[in-house]
């Protein structure tokens, strides 16, 4: 019996497809630290699922004395791809269900917002044959929670956004994939993610197979 699924899937890469999004905390927290300020929870909002630029700018705005944003930038850009290189790690179910899409020849995608070098760290960690296209923070003027990147890898694969699933675990992403008109699969992780009409959420994807993602599509209907 053949099973419905979509075009393609647009994977998040941070805390969807590998356990980074606490690296990525991590990270930002020992910069932060290095410039006398204290990372907690109130800053979340500025981290979790931003783009290296974002938090960048973030901390230059609350810290005193800040250093410059393009000094935070590098120093969060080293500290992240320094933390990645030496931990990645995929998280419960990615490697079946990414096996179980390619043995169905459902291209999928990264897109992420973090930078290529990190991306490619991913992607080649993870089985750089897997991707068909990868989207980084540098490949779009605009980034999550902006719809640019989805929209960029549906274009590069050649499927309509609409017929895509974008599985993602932050609402920065989230938002990002709806607006480009996807159908979501949210996992929700680090933050809070509630169910909406196209929009699934899960605990974890260790409990979903190939076809449960059409779901998503179905659910916009």
């Amino acid at each position: 019996m053949s099973v419905d699924l979509p075009a393609a899937v647009l994977f998040d890469m941070d805390g969807t497809l590998v356990d980074t999004e606490q690296l990525w905390w991590d990270a930002v927290a020992d910069v932060a630290g290095r410039v006398g300020y204290a990372l907690g929870e109130t800053d979340a909002a500025d981290v979790v699922g931003h783009a290296i630029g974002h938090t960048a700018t973030y901390l230059h705005t609350v810290v005193a004395e800040a250093p410059c944003v393009h000094e935070l930038t590098d120093a969060l850009d080293a500290a992240f791809t320094t933390r990645v290189a030496d931990r990645i790690e995929p998280l419960p179910g990615v490697v079946a269900l990414l096996d179980a899409l390619a043995a169905a020849e459902v291209p999928l995608a990264i897109v992420s917002a973090s930078p290529r070098r990190v991306v490619d760290l991913v992607r080649d960690a993870l089985g750089s044959a897997r991707f068909a296209v990868t989207v980084a923070a540098e490949d779009v003027a605009l980034t999550k929670p902006d719809p640019a990147p989805y929209l960029a890898a549906a274009t590069a694969l050649g499927v309509e956004p609409s017929a895509c699933v974008a599985v993602e675990d932050t609402m920065v992403g989230v938002t990002s994939a709806e607006a480009a008109g996807c159908a979501v699969l949210a996992v929700s992780s680090t933050t809070p993610i509630t169910p909406a009409p196209g929009r699934r959420v899960v605990a974890s994807l260790a409990s979903i197979e190939a076809g449960d993602l059409h779901a998503s599509l179905v659910a916009r209907a």
